[in-house]
């Protein structure tokens, strides 16, 4: 597991619970709304090394040389927190990468503390294993739009079996998040979908035509999109839309195209 930063403190990334949020570097996904370029961009990589993961340190970087790994600073950090915290979500860049994560979750587990993953879906078969080996107790998945305007806002053609880029299979993309959300709705753990809102991106339509395909979700989380940060469209190498965040009324709008399938739809940062 390539750790990139700890939040050492959150009451809102998990519903009900004190966690703390450990990110991971590396996405197979280039969405152009993300704030996060640092973990999914690799010519940034080195900006994403947090100063907050240096918990024995001062100096406001990776501990080196014999130092600990960024690894042990996290689970020094979870032992040291027992009792005080209840929860870990586990977040990226996509965690769902990296082979390891069954057992990195499976190690937070024996500590005691309960485990939220957040995931793009494009690897439903490593989220199968995870949720079939008891390994979660909350997921969370970001739908990033309608299927015929997925692979333009995650900004990849499509992706191989491995996760990998495929710029000639734009529809796989889809494929993978419906996989991943029949798999949640099974309701095997608790669950949120999550989409993020960007005018230029996103139309009523195209809410409306998500909540087609999230029929009877548990939970459906509306978000809104908020320029002025560096984002990964900043770095893409294609043409990019226009994007902006959409208004308070726009947001309610998308709600209400959303509620006839989804009554359990919600506005988040509005």
């Amino acid at each position: 597991m390539r750790i990139a930063g700890l939040q050492k403190l959150t009451l809102l990334d998990y519903p009900g619970e004190v966690a703390c949020t450990v990110f991971m570097q590396g996405c197979n996904l280039r969405c152009l709304f993300c704030h996060n370029p640092e973990l999914v961009v690799p010519e940034l990589y080195q900006s994403s090394i947090f100063p907050s993961m240096n918990t024995s340190h001062s100096g406001g970087e990776f501990p080196s040389g014999d130092s600990p790994s960024p690894e042990e600073v996290f689970f020094d950090y979870l032992d040291r927190r027992r009792g005080k915290l209840s929860g870990v979500v586990v977040s990226g860049g996509e965690p769902t990468l990296y082979t390891d994560l069954p057992d990195f979750l499976a190690r937070i587990r024996r500590m005691g503390y309960l485990v939220k993953l957040d995931t793009n879906g494009m690897r439903p078969e490593a989220l199968r294993l995870i949720i079939d080996a008891g390994l979660v107790d909350y997921v969370a998945m970001d739908v990033k739009n309608s299927p015929e305007k997925y692979a333009q806002t995650c900004g990849v053609g499509g992706l191989t079996e491995g996760g990998g880029s495929d710029p000639k299979a734009p529809s796989s993309l889809w494929e993978m998040a419906r996989e991943s959300i029949s798999l949640l709705t099974e309701g095997r753990v608790l669950y949120e979908f999550r989409t993020t809102i960007a005018i230029g991106l996103h139309t009523e339509a195209d809410v409306e035509a998500m909540a087609c395909q999230l029929r009877g979700a548990r939970a459906w989380f509306l978000q809104q999109f908020t320029g002025g940060k560096a984002i990964v469209g900043d770095y893409s190498t294609g043409k990019v839309p226009k994007m902006r965040s959409p208004s308070p009324a726009e947001m309610e709008k998308m709600k209400e195209a959303a509620q006839a399938f989804v009554p359990a739809v919600s506005l988040r940062g509005v």
